[in-house]
């Protein structure tokens, strides 16, 4: 058989183009994984370097990279604006803008919440007071863009429009809580033209997820009332499970966790996690609980039979756990940790804290262990970082800093 050098050279190219990207919401496969170059474990010997650091403007949407392409959605004055940065360097490339009033109710941060998604050279965004635009990736000019506040009379929620954009098929997929059905709305990635809209339920500040279930493809959303499963090309509606605090002063946040056929969704406010399988578009519910595991707004990460993740309400210092994944047992928690995001690189869990803090440790049921931790931002690091190349790229109230791993 003769080896063909043509074939390998366009795989390892794919290969080096996947490592390098993290062109969405938590990463190139939504779930939270890093798989670039492998971390070193002995930080004593080699810490994590900064590379460069830049201002920025308000905002928790997170950054994402694409093709050496740094781009951040954030706001300064009264315009919401998309950044395009060198990731190497952090040297601007361009720049595009529109006017915002929006107006926080509780006078947190007025920047957009949302982290753009970059899909076949084009971006996505969606704006605090619920504008969608499409704009090119090589030089920021708008493409199309869409009012959903006027055209879908989206709600504000109690903190603004946040969920980030999914991209499946011809379609961008949102959960922007508008009225007449317009809860779910599919646009097309080229025209903005809607395709379908589906389900009354109110948008949470949780971000849809494509999912391969016993071979069909899935869109599932956690809006404020529960799971919803759907088909991304058509809207109809396979599964609608209603999982939400009683509380009207109560959030969904965190995005399913998918593995192989099964769901997992939790949420704070006295609601707990729950396990459920599916078979044939219909779910069952394996376990549930609230002394599991309450996500509050970061998503947990799955390995080996085990996920990963935050218990506890934000601003009262959460704990980070270990739970097994078909039973809901606990394997171990470290109280008071406090909050942040959790990322999975191979057999580690990267630990961005919302104090700034950077720390590395294993991915083990066994206990709680740190490999390495260092100081990269300031307080109020909300924002999910990405991870591209062997690089952290990360924002706080007011910088956005590149930080090699070793």
């Amino acid at each position: 058989m003769k080896f063909d050098y043509r074939n390998f050279l366009v795989l390892s190219l794919v290969i080096q183009s996947y490592a390098a990207d993290w062109p969405q919401f938590l990463g190139p496969k939504r779930n939270g994984v890093y798989e670039g170059p492998s971390i070193s474990i002995n930080w004593e010997k080699s810490e994590p370097k900064t590379l460069w650091k830049n201002k920025v403007g308000q905002g928790f949407a997170g950054p994402v990279v694409a093709g050496n392409k740094l781009v951040l959605f954030h706001r300064i004055g009264n315009e919401e604006i998309l950044s395009c940065l060198n990731a190497s360097t952090g040297a601007p490339i361009w720049e595009s803008k529109y006017p915002t009033n929006y107006r926080d109710d509780f006078g947190f941060d007025e920047g957009p919440r949302a982290t753009p998604c970059v899909h076949d050279g084009r971006i996505y965004t969606l704006g605090a007071e619920g504008m969608i635009q499409c704009a090119d990736l090589n030089d920021g000019k708008k493409i199309w863009s869409v009012n959903s506040k006027k055209e879908y009379r989206a709600g504000k929620g109690f903190f603004g429009v946040a969920c980030s954009p999914l991209v499946q098929g011809e379609n961008v997929l949102l959960n922007i809580g508008g009225e007449n059905g317009a809860g779910i709305i599919a646009l097309d990635r080229n025209s903005g033209k809607l395709q379908w809209k589906a389900t009354d339920h109110e948008a949470s500040y949780s971000s849809p997820v494509a999912a391969t279930l016993q071979g069909k493809e899935y869109a599932l959303f956690f809006t404020r009332n529960g799971l919803v499963a759907l088909e991304p090309s058509t809207g109809h509606v396979v599964v609608d499970f209603p999982w939400r605090s009683p509380m009207n002063a109560s959030v969904n946040a965190a995005t399913p966790l998918v593995v192989d056929n099964f769901i997992f969704l939790s949420a704070s406010y006295g609601t707990g996690a729950v396990l459920l399988e599916w078979n044939q578009g219909k779910v069952k519910k394996i376990w549930s609980g609230d002394e599991v595991l309450s996500n509050h707004y970061a998503s947990a990460v799955y390995r080996d039979g085990y996920f990963y993740g935050y218990d506890g309400r934000q601003e009262s210092g959460p704990s980070l756990a270990c739970v097994e994944w078909k039973s809901g047992k606990p394997q171990w928690r470290q109280e008071g940790f406090g909050a942040g995001t959790v990322t999975l690189a191979g057999d580690n869990l990267l630990l961005l804290k919302e104090n700034g803090e950077l720390v590395f440790a294993k991915a083990s049921p066994k206990k709680f262990e740190i490999l390495g931790r260092t100081q990269i931002l300031g307080t109020t690091t909300r924002a999910y970082p990405a991870f591209a190349d062997g690089k952290i790229f990360a924002r706080d109230k007011s910088q956005l800093v590149s930080v090699q791993l070793p």
